[in-house]
């Protein structure tokens, strides 16, 4: 079972809501000097010139005053309920800087997405979280930039995860 706080709980219970639910995006990635912070909600204007927008967030570590997460125009395609099909999800980024096309095509393994849900309200208490996802790829066009992210292939993982030697387990040697 998920924790939410009151007023999120009251928000979704309610014919209609003045709350708002933001989605924060935090990428890393070794070639990155800082992470990507990204969010979905112009809460509060960051500076003038540039004119930049975005939310203060200590979620991540983040220092709210530093370190904001920036507004992006961000959308989603809802993945599909196949039994066949991936446990993998998208954003969709509109394409505004050229810099953006840059940085992805700038280096070849994976980077780390987290992300989170948050209310405008107290953007410092988190309502849910996925962490350690993996962006696999990135497809590009003229208007928008697709990420491609899922979990990590279970698939992957060594089996079995350890041998019985009598160091690792020394009650079997007994």
């Amino acid at each position: 079972m998920r924790r939410l706080s009151l007023n999120a709980r009251l928000a979704q219970d309610a014919a209609g809501s003045a709350e708002i639910e933001i989605a924060l995006f935090y990428i890393t990635h070794p070639q990155l000097d800082q992470p990507v912070r990204l969010s979905t909600d112009n809460t509060e204007r960051l500076s003038d010139d540039p004119l930049m927008y975005g939310t203060r967030s200590s979620w991540m570590g983040s220092n709210p005053i530093t370190e904001p997460f920036l507004f992006v125009l961000a959308s989603t395609v809802l993945p599909s309920d196949l039994d066949d099909a991936p446990a993998a999800g998208n954003i969709i980024l509109e394409n505004v800087d050229n810099d953006i096309a840059k940085l992805l095509r700038s280096y070849t393994d994976l980077a780390t997405i987290h992300m989170a849900v948050v209310l405008a309200s107290s953007p410092n208490l988190v309502e849910v979280e996925y962490r350690d996802m993996k962006i696999i790829s990135a497809s590009l066009d003229a208007g928008e930039i697709t990420l491609e992210f899922s979990r990590e292939d279970v698939e992957d993982e060594r089996s079995p995860g350890g041998r019985m030697t009598r160091s690792a387990f020394p009650g079997l040697w007994s």
